[in-house]
C-alpha cells in the first residue's frame, strides 16, 4: 500500500522540524489501514515497533510517501515493513527519511490472541 501526507505547521516540534511522534503515530495508522484492508473483520492492535530509524530532520512543506508492505504472516499476527520518503518538488526526486517493522496482533471482544481468518 502506498499513501502520502503533507507535513504541516502544527506536525513541527519547537526546532521547527517534523516531531517524530507524529511521524510515528502516521506510520502506525497507515500500517494498521493496510492490515485491516488486507484481512477485513479482524481486529489488530500494534504490539511492536522495531527499528525504529529517523535517518534526517523533516521541514513544514514536505510530502511524505509512505510505502507499506506485509512481510510476515503468522497464526495471530502480521508484520509490515514501513518505508518512508521525502520528495523533493523542486527535482522530482526523493530520498528515504524513516523505516520500521510494525508487529500487529489480531485480538478477540476480550483482548486475547485470536488466529487470523485468511483473507
Amino acid at each position: 500500500m502506498e499513501t502520502y501526507k503533507l507535513v504541516m505547521p502544527e506536525h513541527l516540534n519547537h526546532y521547527g522540524y517534523l516531531f517524530g511522534g507524529n511521524l510515528l503515530k502516521w506510520v502506525d495508522e497507515y500500517a494498521y489501514i493496510a492490515a485491516i484492508r488486507d484481512y477485513p473483520g479482524h481486529h489488530f492492535v500494534t504490539i511492536a515497533m522495531d527499528d525504529v530509524v529517523f535517518k534526517c530532520p523533516i521541514k513544514q512543506g514536505t510530502i511524505l510517501r509512505f510505502d507499506i508492505a506485509r512481510i510476515h504472516q503468522g497464526t495471530t499476527s502480521l508484520r509490515y515493513h514501513i518505508d518512508v520518503y521525502r520528495d523533493n518538488i523542486d527535482n522530482g526526486t526523493e530520498a528515504q527519511v524513516f523505516h520500521t517493522t510494525v508487529t500487529f496482533v489480531n485480538v478477540d471482544d476480550d483482548g486475547h490472541k485470536h488466529p487470523l481468518r485468511q483473507p
